[in-house]
């Protein structure tokens, strides 16, 4: 997560197929006039989830109860200040974690929510990549690489947090993890699937999941391993939470341009909570 400061600063001429070490350099002017290059940041190397940099705050919840019969989100911040992540646990979206204008121009939170759908559990997170400024219009690309490179460290994020409810149900590690990023740009606004939660967690898991679709509204799953579950539309007892409680748009939608109406724009869904 450190690496998503990097979202608005871009080296030249970026080639991720040939930049597997590059970094991004500052200089820093000794007494002697000499200047030294210290490494910012490693948007190419290894993504790598570091616990004693993980602060994990429960608000309202029970690890003895499944996530299939209370509500449970992640909310994870990251602070370019200290280089640590910051986990809440809650029935519902941490709105505490996303106010302040440098939250609303770095847009680097990451939110999900555990659903049951037809009696099967899994754990839908959801990243920003674009819209609301022009900024992150302009680093669209680099966010989407940045946010698939580090998605296994935040799905450990999640895992190490929780491990107390994960350990209880330990059936939770075959749930699958979906992952929506969610763009003005038709090309990065996709849902993916990263495949079981225990094997998403893998550095290998970096190079991105099953694609599906193109827009917010274009669920055809590329893959006849996986689809995308729907809920009832009906009430029923094998679907919970029965709405969403992450304000972004579902598959059933309706999308002008590939930017759902239900709740606004897609680049307003978590800002209108932040007000």
């Amino acid at each position: 997560m450190g690496t998503l400061t990097a979202s608005l600063v871009v080296p030249s001429k970026l080639n991720p197929d040939k930049q597997s070490s590059t970094f991004i350099y500052k200089t820093r002017r000794k007494s002697n006039k000499n200047q030294s290059i210290v490494p910012v940041a490693r948007l190419f190397g290894p993504a790598i989830f570091e616990a004693s940099k993980l602060k994990v705050l429960f608000l309202g919840v029970d690890e003895k109860k499944h996530p299939g019969k209370l509500p449970r989100t992640y909310t994870l911040t990251h602070s370019d200040v200290t280089s640590k992540l910051t986990l809440a646990i809650s029935q519902t979206i941490n709105n505490s974690q996303l106010q302040g204008w440098y939250n609303r121009l770095q847009r680097d939170e990451v939110v999900a929510e555990w659903k049951k759908v037809k009696g099967k559990m899994s754990l839908h997170v959801h990243c920003h990549i674009s819209g609301g400024h022009f900024l992150l219009d302009l680093f669209a690309r680099l966010r989407y690489y940045i946010f698939c490179k580090e998605l296994p460290v935040v799905l450990k994020a999640f895992v190490h947090g929780d491990e107390d409810l994960l350990m209880n149900y330990p059936e939770l590690q075959e749930a699958l993890v979906w992952a929506y990023f969610h763009s003005n740009i038709q090309e990065f606004n996709k849902v993916e699937c990263w495949g079981p939660l225990k094997e998403a967690t893998s550095p290998s898991s970096s190079s991105g999941g099953v694609g599906i679709g193109g827009n917010s509204t274009s669920f055809t799953s590329n893959s006849n391993k996986w689809d995308l579950p729907k809920s009832c539309e009906e009430t029923c007892t094998c679907c919970f939470p029965p709405m969403s409680v992450i304000p972004w748009p579902s598959s059933s939608t309706t999308s002008v341009g590939g930017v759902s109406e239900e709740n606004g724009t897609i680049q307003q869904g978590l800002q209108e909570q932040q007000r």
